[in-house]
């Protein structure tokens, strides 16, 4: 038996888990979500001291629902945060999208545009991230793509470059849940734009994945992209046979 699964193998595990009846969707993704503010709080103690401002960018799949999760207990642990979504609402899981409801009563949302934000939308990020300098700490949150992402999006290198460069300027703690964004979770390998050459990823300093690593942080590009390493238990190891069939 292997020590990490496929991104295959690790959805086999949660649907069998949630068909037991034992867990639901929305129980393991808020499971994951809190997870991720712990590891983050634990890898970066001062984070937990002494709340900062947080930006979350939510992407359209249930990386995205994570995201929300993680907004949510960031708010409640007395940090500011934004939130920006990538995505078309009504084509969310209804997992997720419970969880951007949930969110949407507590803050705001932000459009996330594709291929490049809009010139206002960029002053407003960086109205955001100056004012949260003079508050205390960022942390960025990568709730993009995660384990989902097996096309093409061509249009993904002009927004890393963006956050690359917010991240630079205002020195934030950037997190990635799951698997930094553009990255294969089961090679570790950029996954490729259209003409077949390598697409960007958006390298993290703390990575939380959940139950197992996946085939993508220990190969290929994944152990330089990923940073820190951090697997969070949510509750599905009774169902981890699920992975071979079983």
């Amino acid at each position: 038996m292997t020590d990490f699964l496929t991104s295959a193998q690790m959805r086999a595990v949660e649907r069998a888990a949630i068909e037991s009846g034992t867990v639901t969707g929305q129980g393991l993704m808020d499971c994951a979500g809190r997870g991720v503010v712990d590891a983050a709080f634990a890898h970066w103690p001062a984070l937990a001291e002494a709340p900062g401002r947080a930006v979350v960018l939510c992407g359209p799949g249930n990386n995205g629902g994570d995201g929300f999760v993680v907004a949510h207990y960031l708010q409640a642990a007395g940090w500011s945060v934004d939130v920006f979504f990538y995505g078309e609402p009504d084509r969310l899981s209804p997992e997720a999208g419970a969880m951007r409801a949930q969110w949407a009563a507590e803050g705001p949302i932000h459009a996330l545009d594709f291929p490049v934000p809009h010139p206002d939308q960029v002053v407003q990020v960086q109205a955001l991230l100056d004012a949260a300098r003079r508050a205390g700490p960022v942390l960025l949150v990568d709730a993009l793509f995660g384990i989902g992402l097996s096309r093409s999006i061509d249009a993904l290198d002009d927004v890393i470059a963006i956050w690359r460069q917010f991240h630079a300027d205002n020195n934030m703690n950037l997190v990635a849940i799951d698997l930094p964004s553009g990255l294969d979770a089961d090679t570790g390998d950029p996954v490729a734009r259209a003409d077949g050459s390598a697409g960007g990823v958006f390298p993290a300093e703390l990575t939380v994945t959940f139950h197992r690593p996946k085939a993508g942080h220990l190969q290929g590009a994944g152990p330089r992209s990923c940073g820190t390493l951090a697997v969070v238990d949510i509750g599905v190891g009774p169902w981890d046979g699920a992975r071979d069939g079983d």
